[in-house]
């Protein structure tokens, strides 16, 4: 298989013990072994972090570190970015997993198209693992102009080139702080994201996750789009309205279980 150079995967935890272990297995049974699992804690009172210990004191590839103090998942995440090493960076949270070639057709559809930021379909399950028949779809193109539109991309799927000396890091974004990050870098990149109309992920539908309705991203949407991106306040309204638009009648499909 060939080398397309180390992939720092991005895991920000916060009390996921029931689902942690899950979730490192699926970056362990992945095709493409180069990478590095960076996972951060941001001070956790249940066990998950001696789970994720146990991984990590068996594979040196696997990484824990914690937070000093609680701090969210932006600081969280930058934290970990703080830390990778590689020149691919891979976003999965500690309840969510990939399939087993996830990473590796994502780095041959990346070299192939020269791009730097790409994402995949991925597929809603429950709190237990089962399948609920919902896909998330994807799109070919996704400029940063239509990233903040329609804030397609799932953050289980997405790919992205780094920068070793000029990293990109998240604003203390308390919500929706994902899209932020993935906004400032689509911004540096310059190009277009990619979409691969495959499905390698499977993200984890839970109980009381504000990802749930769709109201309530409204005033974090409109936090990153207004303060975080410094655009209009109207604009930033239409993109909330565009988005919960999409994600209504769009984004995603009825499969068979």
């Amino acid at each position: 298989m060939k080398d397309y150079g180390l992939v720092s995967i991005i895991t920000p935890n916060y009390n996921c013990e029931r689902f942690i272990a899950q979730t490192i297995k699926s970056v362990l049974a992945q095709t493409y072994q180069n990478w590095e699992l960076l996972i951060q804690d941001d001070c956790s009172i249940d066990g998950s972090v001696s789970v994720a210990m146990k991984y990590a004191e068996k594979d040196s590839r696997i990484k824990v570190c914690c937070n000093e103090m609680h701090a969210g998942a932006a600081v969280t995440r930058n934290n970990a970015i703080r830390r990778s090493q590689g020149q691919w960076l891979a976003f999965l949270d500690s309840d969510d997993l990939w399939s087993s070639e996830k990473m590796e057709k994502q780095l041959e559809f990346m070299v192939a198209n020269d791009c730097s930021f790409t994402f995949t379909g991925y597929e809603h399950i429950t709190e237990e693992g089962e399948s609920m028949g919902v896909v998330a779809k994807t799109v070919k193109k996704l400029s940063y102009r239509g990233m903040m539109l329609h804030c397609w991309p799932g953050c289980l799927t997405v790919m992205a080139r780094q920068d070793l000396d000029n990293k990109v890091y998240c604003g203390d974004v308390k919500k929706n702080n994902d899209t932020a990050l993935f906004l400032r870098m689509m911004k540096a990149s310059g190009k277009p994201a990619m979409g691969m109309s495959v499905c390698l992920a499977k993200y984890r539908i839970r109980k009381g996750s504000i990802s749930r309705s769709k109201w309530k991203i409204i005033e974090p949407f409109v936090c990153v789009i207004h303060e975080f991106e410094g655009k209009n306040i109207l604009f930033a309204y239409l993109c909330v309205f565009t988005h919960v638009f999409v994600k209504t009648f769009f984004k995603y499909k009825t499969i068979k279980i």
